[in-house]
Formats: C-alpha cells, sequence, structure tokens
C-alpha cells in the first residue's frame, strides 16, 4: 500500500460447503497444515486492520473456536445471499467510517499486496463507490463479467447468464472481493433488491446502483487467477494444496536448497530453510519446522515442531516431533524418533532408537535399539545423558535417570539408577550354561514329534 489505511476485514465464512461432505466447516479445511480461513486472515493480519469480522452461519461453534480473540463474529442466520451476508457486519461496525474489504473464507490465497492495491483505488481521486476484484481466466466459464475500459472504470456487472454475446467475449470476471467506504456500503446495501430466481440480495448489485447514480466504480485485475480460486469441493481442496506444493517447491529452490525430487517433497505453511540445505525424496514437513544451512534431510523422513541445526543429517525413515531440537552436526539414523529432546553437537542416534524428553550432550553415540523410557502411565520423565556418554545396543533408559559425561551403558542393560561420570554399568542378569542341554532337548522333542505322528 502506498500510505498507511484504516480499514475492517470483512469476512463472509456462512455457507454450508455441502459439496465438502464433511462435519468440519469448509473454510477450517487445511491447506499445507493451515485452515483455509487462517491462510487468508494471516494475509489480512500483514496489513493492520482496524476490524475483523467473520459472518458465520452453519458451523458456529467451530469457527468462533478456531478464531479465539482473533477476530469477532456476526450470524447470518437465515441466509439470503452474500449482500445480506455483509449487512449482517454492519452492527459490529457501527460508527466506523473507514474502508470496508470483503472477502471470502474459501478464496485463501489472495496476498496483502492485492488487498493494499484494492484499498489504494479505493481512495484515488476520482473517489470509486466501489472497487471490484477481477481476474481473467484462461476459461472464463460462467463467472460474471465485469465490463470495464483500459483504465479499470466499469461501465457494468452483469452475471454470464444474464450477458449478451458482446458481453460474454470479455473476459474479465468478477472475484467476488470487493471494497468501499463504510457509509457507502451500507447505504447501497439498503438499496439492493431480490428480485432474481434465488430470491436473494447479491452484493455486487451495489456497483450497478452507483453506477446508476452517476458514481465512479472501479477495478484492480489480479495477474494470477489462482489468487482468487475459491475451494468448495475435496477435489478443489486437493488442487489447492497442489499449486500451493508447487509454489513452495519452486520458492525454496530459487533460494537456494536442493530437492532430489521436489514433487514428492511436501512443506508447511511456516517451514522455514535456510540455503543449501539438501532434501531427499519423499520428505513430510509438519507445521513448525526449521532446517538450518548445510542440514540433510533424506528420504521417507517426517519432520514437525522440530529445529534441525547446520550440518545435521536426519534420516532416512526418520521421524521428528514437536520439541525435537538438533544441534550443529548430529545425526539421526534410519527408524529413529524424536520427540521434545536435544540432541548435542555431533551426538549421535543412527539407527532404531527413541529419545524422548531427553537431553543427550555434545559428542555422545546412542546405540541401536535404544530407548528413553520416559512414560509411567501417568506422567511424563525425563532423561539426561551427559557429553561423550557411550549406550550400547539395546539398552532401556528408565527415566528420570541421568547418564554422565564419558559414562559407558553396557549393551543390553536396562538402567534405572544414575550413572556417574566416566563409570561402566552393565545390567544384565547372570548368564547360565547348561553344556549338552540343547542337543538333549532336540532328541526328546523330535522322538515326541515322530511319536505323534504314528498316532
Amino acid at each position: 500500500m502506498s500510505q498507511t489505511r484504516h480499514f475492517a476485514a470483512v469476512i463472509l465464512a456462512a455457507g454450508k460447503g455441502t459439496r465438502m461432505k464433511s462435519e468440519l466447516h469448509k473454510v477450517l479445511h487445511p491447506i499445507a497444515g493451515r485452515s483455509m480461513l487462517h491462510h487468508l486472515m494471516a494475509s489480512v493480519d500483514s496489513l493492520s486492520p482496524d476490524h475483523k469480522i467473520v459472518v458465520v452461519g452453519a458451523g458456529r461453534e467451530q469457527l468462533e473456536q478456531a478464531l479465539g480473540d482473533d477476530a469477532r463474529t456476526c450470524l447470518q442466520e437465515p441466509q439470503f445471499g452474500t449482500g445480506h451476508a455483509v449487512q449482517q457486519a454492519q452492527d459490529e461496525l457501527s460508527g466506523y467510517s473507514g474502508d470496508v474489504l470483503i472477502m471470502y473464507g474459501d478464496v485463501p490465497f489472495v496476498r496483502a499486496e492485492t488487498m493494499g492495491a484494492m484499498l489504494d483505488r479505493l481512495n484515488a481521486d476520482d473517489a470509486p463507490a466501489a472497487v471490484v476484484l477481477a481476474f481473467e481466466p484462461e476459461d472464463p466459464l460462467a463467472y460474471g463479467r465485469v465490463i470495464a475500459d483500459d483504465d479499470g472504470r466499469i461501465s457494468k456487472m452483469v452475471e454470464f447468464k444474464d450477458a449478451d454475446e458482446s458481453e460474454r467475449a470479455c473476459h474479465l470476471c468478477n472475484s467476488g472481493l470487493m471494497a468501499a467506504k463504510a457509509d457507502d456500503l451500507w447505504a447501497l446495501l439498503d438499496r439492493v433488491g431480490n428480485d432474481n430466481a434465488q430470491g436473494e440480495y447479491y452484493l455486487p448489485d451495489i456497483v450497478n446502483i452507483a453506477i446508476g447514480d452517476g458514481r465512479v466504480c472501479a477495478a484492480v485485475t489480479t495477474d494470477d487467477p489462482n489468487e482468487v480460486a475459491g475451494i468448495n469441493s475435496r477435489s478443489e481442496l486437493a488442487a489447492a494444496e497442489a499449486q500451493w506444493q508447487r509454489e513452495q517447491r519452486e520458492h525454496w529452490m530459487a533460494e537456494g536448497a536442493t530437492l532430489r525430487a521436489p514433487e514428492t517433497v511436501f512443506f508447511s505453511y511456516d517451514t522455514e530453510l535456510a540455503p543449501d540445505v539438501t532434501i531427499e525424496p519423499n520428505v513430510v514437513f509438519g507445521p513448525g519446522v526449521k532446517v538450518a544451512s548445510g542440514a540433510t534431510i533424506r528420504a521417507f523422513s517426517h519432520l514437525e515442531g522440530a529445529i534441525v541445526g547446520e550440518g545435521c543429517e536426519v534420516g532416512p525413515y526418520a521421524r521428528l516431533r514437536p520439541g525435537a531440537v538438533m544441534e550443529q552436526g548430529s545425526k539421526v539414523g534410519n527408524f529413529v524418533e524424536m520427540k521434545k529432546a536435544v540432541l548435542g553437537e555431533g551426538a549421535k542416534a543412527n539407527h532404531l532408537t527413541y529419545l524422548g524428553d531427553a537431553t543427550v550432550g555434545a559428542g555422545a553415540n546412542i546405540g541401536a535399539g535404544t530407548i528413553t523410557c520416559n512414560y509411567d502411565g501417568y506422567f511424563k520423565h525425563k532423561t539426561t545423558i551427559g557429553e561423550r556418554a557411550f549406550i550400547g545396543s539395546n539398552s532401556a533408559l528408565i527415566a528420570p535417570v541421568t547418564i554422565g559425561a564419558d559414562a559407558i551403558v553396557a549393551a543390553g542393560s536396562a538402567v534405572s539408577r544414575d550413572v556417574a561420570p566416566g563409570e561402566l554399568r552393565m545390567v544384565r542378569a547372570e548368564q547360565m550354561v547348561k553344556p549338552g542341554w540343547a542337543d538333549r532337548f532336540h532328541d526328546t522333542m523330535k522322538k515326541k514329534k515322530a511319536a505323534a505322528k504314528k498316532d
């Protein structure tokens, strides 16, 4: 935006979304780990609105829970069209005279720059009564048309079914998003009628009413039709996810990450990668992951809520859960799981290990099959492993327990008491040796088997 604007955001989310066939409200379905509604609100928030109003209907409780204190809600019940929906926000904005930006909760990817351009145009010298966000799809299908001149001044808004051949030949289409001054908006909405097949009050009608009054109305055109794509079905949700992932893969490669098989890597909305990160095929990032320079994420690994330090190596087939922190040069290998655990600088857990509620010191080595037994059925307990400690394979560390620096836990041990620094701890039952016992056992069992066959 060219300067700071005072505006209110009104987001329409009262629709039932029946095509989703879901108990979850349509706008709460996630894309890249964040709901459609919150994708849109993140863009809105970057412009610091004075007010945020979400118009709700079916599934009101779900939306209010998801929004918390992040926005106010107002109810549209019954639902008589988009114009009627916007009117429900009027009481919440009583006394407000700034700009009003109207958006849709199922159109999640409108950029902040586009919103800003709409508000800038609304405040241009010719003082338009309304600004419409338009787009030019490859196939305009049955979208409503925006008839405008080269400067974006609108002469007519027309629904496809009402358009003549010359109007249908126009490929400038109405996205449904709109901006207007509050006083203009409420006055124009009061004049919208419902003399149509559906008996509903349509928001775009305010443009033709204003033009009839001799007011200017203007269109701002996005250069990316995907920005205004609405999501109404599972198929469209999948298409939006695929488009978002394609764009993120290109983004991170442009930022210096190497993706060995880009089409198989899936990012979250908040993934952060430093330059010179290498990601092998079939890696999935859940929310809250940061990966530092020089790290390698090997194939078939899943990361969520994790921090991976410089030069670390993850996987293949590793799982980092929330609270996992890998410090510089540390390594987890195949079938290793970390949860709320810190792996110190240069420490290694190369295979078949669970580290939960644990701190592992720098240079420590965690042998294959090691488990931190952190849960007693009621509470979680912590395991602390000192620097350069060596944990032998197939060991169980029964928390709460501390293994001192440079200590060694012998393979196959079940450790339930602290191990002092530099100490060897071996917890095994004494081995029993019975020479010839196995031979006698096999002879006896073979004879029994042979006798059973005769019977």
